[in-house]
């Protein structure tokens, strides 16, 4: 009697751990229909949520001026959101989150499945988006590290505009708000509270710089990139947005932004 209750013990374990299982991924997924695509990388849900994918950024439809928003396409921002809009527009969804389930704006972050189709890992695909690192949420970094690649060496989508080569470093500031890959050698670094700055020139206020904030530090120490030394002095070239923090700069949040060319 005694063997047979703790069989029943350990039924009754192997059990609860199984529904644990059930519950933790029932938490990290949700089923959903599709309202409408906002652009490449954002959609509505019919319950009114906006969803915006992760681990891809695609080329922005508008731009804002002041309180207005101006319909402004980016190179291949209309075919990222004719493809998004292809694939998932009235149609039910399935919804995976990563570690965060919300941005600052209170839109889901979410990886975007219909049936078999991975949407996120399609638009990096066909060349309509660019990798973008969100830390934690890095689930599925290396797939899209590998999707981008191919693309490039393909030049699908935007890797036709990279197709003589990137931007130079000196180039960057004609390029504020958009989507980029920039080169350039790393000349200067300055470390700061915050963030370690990797300049492409001596700190001019049009000199092209890389922030890599200290918050982010570990995803680079866990592949054994140590910043300050590891980029010191290297021609690199680095994927993202290009932003305006008194000059032009692209924010890396993964090593996989950045690509060593010698």
């Amino acid at each position: 009697m005694k063997k047979i209750g703790r069989q029943y013990i350990s039924l009754g374990v192997a059990a609860l751990v199984a529904f644990n299982f059930f519950l933790r991924d029932m938490m990290l997924t949700k089923e959903a229909w599709v309202e409408k695509v906002i652009d490449g990388d954002t959609i509505v849900l019919k319950d009114g949520h906006t969803v915006r994918y992760l681990g891809i950024d695609t080329p922005e439809v508008r731009k804002k001026e002041g309180k207005d928003w101006i319909y402004e396409p980016q190179p291949f921002a209309e075919e990222a959101s004719a493809l998004n809009r292809k694939l998932v527009e009235s149609k039910h969804v399935r919804l995976e989150y990563d570690v965060e389930k919300k941005d600052k704006y209170d839109r889901l972050l979410c990886y975007v499945f219909v049936g078999d189709v991975f949407v996120n890992a399609k638009l990096l695909e066909e060349g309509l988006a660019f990798l973008y690192t969100y830390p934690p949420n890095v689930k599925y970094v290396d797939r899209f590290v590998e999707l981008q690649k191919k693309a490039r060496l393909e030049q699908k989508g935007i890797w036709k505009i990279y197709a003589q080569g990137p931007l130079p470093g000196k180039g960057a500031k004609e390029h504020i708000g958009e989507l980029a890959e920039v080169e350039g050698r790393v000349v200067k670094i300055l470390e700061k509270e915050k963030v370690i700055v990797l300049y492409f020139g001596q700190g001019k206020k049009d000199d092209f710089k890389v922030a890599i904030f200290k918050k982010d530090l570990k995803y680079f120490l866990a592949r054994g990139i140590e910043p300050r030394k590891y980029y010191a002095g290297k021609k690199v070239k680095v994927y993202g947005k290009i932003k305006n923090y008194f000059g032009p700069e692209i924010v890396v949040s993964h090593p996989a932004q950045i690509e060593m060319i010698e």
